[in-house]
């Protein structure tokens, strides 16, 4: 316990604020690639909803299902990646637009969001919203049972690491990043399921730390909102929904929303 009371201090001592009043939309781990045109095309039904009612719209991480650095963007981007990043950038040009990195995207920096007319999250930020106080991450920081994801995650955050991934050229690191999804999906098939959901302790020393009654995050893939008790006080985590439109007849996807009512999740779009 005290190894993450430790590490949830320092993490939490000095939050990132940022004040977002109004209807604030959140979506996260949509996944998006050349092999998810199903899934993009629900997405973009997504964001012409929030375009027409939103004040705000954050992306929570893993926006896209790799990302191997923002020049793929500025140079010649796929016509799949195009079309959604030129969505992206008209939706920016007519409200605050935040991008979060998650565990597939987390490569994604200030090129991409200049060139988008966005602003790159924080890993983790306290957000001052109508409804009050919200602390808001992409979600894998709290999955700490996970040992080998805990491993990987230091190396890959590492910044000499990113930089010298970086300097590779694009068709290499596109094969370095299939080898290690692959890796990682294969790894996964053999771990038990609790270890790859959040460690209950983390969240509570989260909420302790930072002095919130409310946290969003994504990235478990299990949307549902959760009530606990934290230091004798009422709290809620909410977890936001993942999106798959192209694998079996059943899909998922949406988001949430808060404003001066309250936090409420929101259904997928319809199938397009």
């Amino acid at each position: 316990m005290s190894r993450w009371r430790t590490w949830f201090s320092k993490k939490h001592r000095s939050l990132t604020e940022i004040p977002l009043p109004g209807e604030i939309w959140f979506a996260s781990d949509i996944h998006l690639g050349p092999h998810t045109p199903a899934t993009q095309a629900a997405f973009h039904a997504f964001l012409e909803r929030a375009g027409a009612s939103a004040d705000a719209l954050l992306l929570c991480g893993d926006i896209f299902d790799v990302w191997i650095g923002d020049d793929v963007a500025l140079s010649a981007p796929p016509p799949w990646l195009s079309e959604t990043l030129g969505r992206l950038g008209r939706l920016a040009q007519s409200m605050p637009l935040w991008l979060g990195r998650g565990n597939r995207d987390f490569l994604m920096g200030e090129q991409l969001a200049r060139h988008l007319g966005a602003r790159i999250l924080p890993d983790t930020c306290r957000l001052r919203t109508d409804f009050g106080d919200i602390l808001l991450s992409h979600g894998d920081e709290y999955c700490l049972d996970d040992a080998g994801y805990r491993r990987f995650r230091r190396i890959v955050r590492n910044p000499a690491v990113q930089a010298l991934f970086l300097s590779l050229s694009l068709e290499r690191r596109g094969r370095i990043a299939a080898w290690a999804r692959s890796r990682s999906m294969a790894s996964n098939q053999y771990k038990p399921t609790r270890i790859m959901d959040v460690t209950p302790r983390a969240i509570e020393q989260a909420f302790e730390a930072a002095g919130v009654d409310t946290m969003v995050h994504g990235h478990t893939h299990r949307p549902a909102v959760h009530s606990l008790t934290v230091g004798g006080k009422s709290r809620r985590r909410i977890v936001l929904p993942d999106w798959d439109y192209d694998h079996g007849p059943d899909h998922r996807g949406g988001g949430l929303i808060i404003d001066r009512r309250g936090p409420r999740l929101i259904a997928a779009p319809a199938r397009p």
